[in-house]
């Protein structure tokens, strides 16, 4: 039968850990506890006249061809964010669904290879539950992950975790996110027995044990009127005198995409060949970082997505229990993984 099975041709997965856009507001370090009334950070635009700074051709590396490009200014206008100049403290805060069913298509054109695939999950689930994935997860909710560029250089990061039951607060845990590493996914002792408890709710979660909404609020101290940094909007046809810039807000207040706060929580992979030298990288079919433009799970190697997952499920060859917890992972992130024609 097992030789017989072949990978639907529609095969499509909703993702588990399903974060909200975080919106940006500012106020001050010693008013974090009563920050309902903070001041929502807005966008606006600055022009400014740029030098030429970029590499040149060959060509154009004469000295008079040079004084005359720079003396066509670059002009460029772009959009910015900053604190009020009376505020020193960025408050950035979303919510994140943990929902169950990980493992259950949400398409899938052949009934033997859905059968099988649960099947498949379910024996992974029954042998090691989700206490490794929820564990990194949590993790990066901690260590404050999700900020991006604006946790570097801040002075005291702290992220609260509140688990939301009818609209109240049923627990919450506070952590300091820069005692954190970014590259061990491990908690300093102090927090250990705080991140262990949100892992436990992360890991129900998952399961299907319980419905779990979290509310995450972090608070970065980064200076009075510091420049934070929202999402970045991808625009593919800029007209001439766009803006160089534009950054994303809701309803006029700066935002990160949820996109984005869903990368970071799912940076727990460290099972791919080059961990050791590069740690954790988003949990991605291919091991994808766009940044560095290299793709760490190679089909040549036998370690991406497709490869080990086909391997278990027709063939019957059970991964390495590291690789195990990748695909799974990777069920969690969602996806359109069906073979093509």
């Amino acid at each position: 039968m097992a030789n017989e099975l072949k990978t639907a041709s529609v095969l499509a997965f909703e993702r588990k850990l399903d974060p909200s856009d975080a919106l940006l507001s500012g106020g001050n370090w010693s008013a974090r506890t009563e920050s309902q009334n903070w001041t929502p950070i807005t966008l606006r635009e600055k022009s400014v006249r740029g030098t030429i700074s970029n590499r040149l051709k060959s060509g154009a590396q004469d000295p008079a061809k040079l004084d005359a490009a720079i003396q066509n200014p670059n002009l460029q206008t772009v959009d910015v964010a900053t604190l009020p100049a009376n505020t020193d403290t960025l408050k950035v805060q979303f919510t994140l669904r943990v929902l169950a069913g990980t493992g259950q298509p949400s398409a899938c054109n052949d009934a033997a290879y859905r059968q099988k695939l649960m099947a498949t999950v379910a024996g992974y689930v029954q042998q090691n539950g989700f206490a490794e994935l929820a564990n990194r997860y949590a993790a990066n909710l901690a260590n404050g992950r999700f900020l991006w560029r604006n946790r570097i250089g801040a002075e005291q990061v702290e992220v609260t975790v509140a688990h939301i039951e009818n609209g109240q607060a049923k627990a919450s845990w506070t952590f300091d996110a820069l005692a954190h590493s970014l590259l061990d996914l491990k908690a300093p002792s102090a927090e250990a027995k705080s991140l262990s408890e949100l892992a436990a709710l992360i890991a129900n979660g998952l399961a299907g044990n319980g419905h779990v909404l979290l509310q995450v609020t972090a608070f970065v101290r980064i200076g009075a009127g510091q420049e934070v940094f929202p999402s970045q909007e991808l625009i593919l046809d800029r007209g001439r005198g766009d803006k160089s810039k534009t950054l994303y807000d809701v309803d006029g207040v700066a935002a990160i995409h949820s996109q984005k706060i869903g990368n970071a929580l799912r940076t727990i992979d460290t099972w791919y060949p080059e961990a050791a030298a590069n740690g954790p990288i988003a949990v991605e079919p291919y091991g994808s970082v766009t940044t560095q433009g290299k793709a760490y799970r190679q089909p040549k190697e036998k370690t991406d997505f497709y490869n080990l997952l086909d391997n278990w499920v027709i063939k019957d060859k059970v991964p390495e229990s590291e690789q195990q917890h990748f695909v799974i992972a990777t069920l969690i992130r969602g996806g359109v993984f069906g073979e093509a024609n």
